[in-house]
């Protein structure tokens, strides 16, 4: 579920690292080997014919002013260079948080059972015996939240609860998913806040 993302100043910067993190890694199993393009050659100064759409369920309550400004600024840009933009609409984007707190922690459940001081990790020391190494090098390496977390996926893995859990969480995953392919039929890129909130001030 969870996917690095370049956040940078500017389009050319995010193709650039694009180019740099994306396609086959030897050293993870689950990446595919396909061929990447080059994310630099689509970059064009012109954005006229360009369909934006803006996803009415991200610019809800909770969103600061200056955020909202800044994001509908862009988009005036952008519109007075040609683009064309109109507001869209995500239905099932409003169930992606209660989706992704049962979808999250059973992936970082079932992913960090390997860190048991055997073969992967940090291994506590003193032990004497596996069973005491396993718990002292999962309560000495993990933190309080990856600790919640942990919890959670399991609990929502475990028999009896896993369809009643994991089960609809991945089918409300579904469905977000196929809001967002039928949008990208629609638009070339959908518009909206990268965060609630205005950045802090340094110190």
């Amino acid at each position: 579920l969870d996917q690095i993302g370049p956040i940078t100043r500017d389009v050319q910067d995010a193709a650039i690292f694009l180019n740099a993190i994306a396609g086959h890694d030897v050293m993870d199993s689950t990446s595919v080997k396909r061929e990447i393009p080059d994310y630099t050659k689509a970059l064009v100064d012109d954005v006229r014919g360009l369909k934006i759409g803006v996803p009415q369920e991200l610019m809800v309550e909770g969103v600061e002013m200056k955020v909202r400004d800044s994001v509908n600024q862009a988009i005036e840009l952008l519109v007075s260079l040609g683009a064309f933009c109109e507001e869209t609409s995500l239905p099932y984007l409003e169930h992606s948080l209660s989706a992704y707190y049962i979808i999250a922690p059973a992936e970082a459940s079932a992913n960090l059972a390997r860190y048991d001081g055997v073969k992967y990790g940090h291994r506590a020391r003193g032990s004497r015996n596996i069973r005491e190494m396993y718990k002292k090098t999962r309560s000495e390496g993990f933190g309080a939240e990856v600790k919640r977390r942990i919890m959670l996926g399991t609990y929502a893995l475990s028999a009896g609860y896993y369809e009643a859990y994991y089960g609809q969480a991945q089918k409300v995953r579904t469905l977000i998913v196929n809001d967002f392919r039928q949008a990208f039929q629609k638009y070339d890129v959908l518009v909206s806040p990268t965060s609630p909130t205005v950045a802090f001030k340094i110190g």
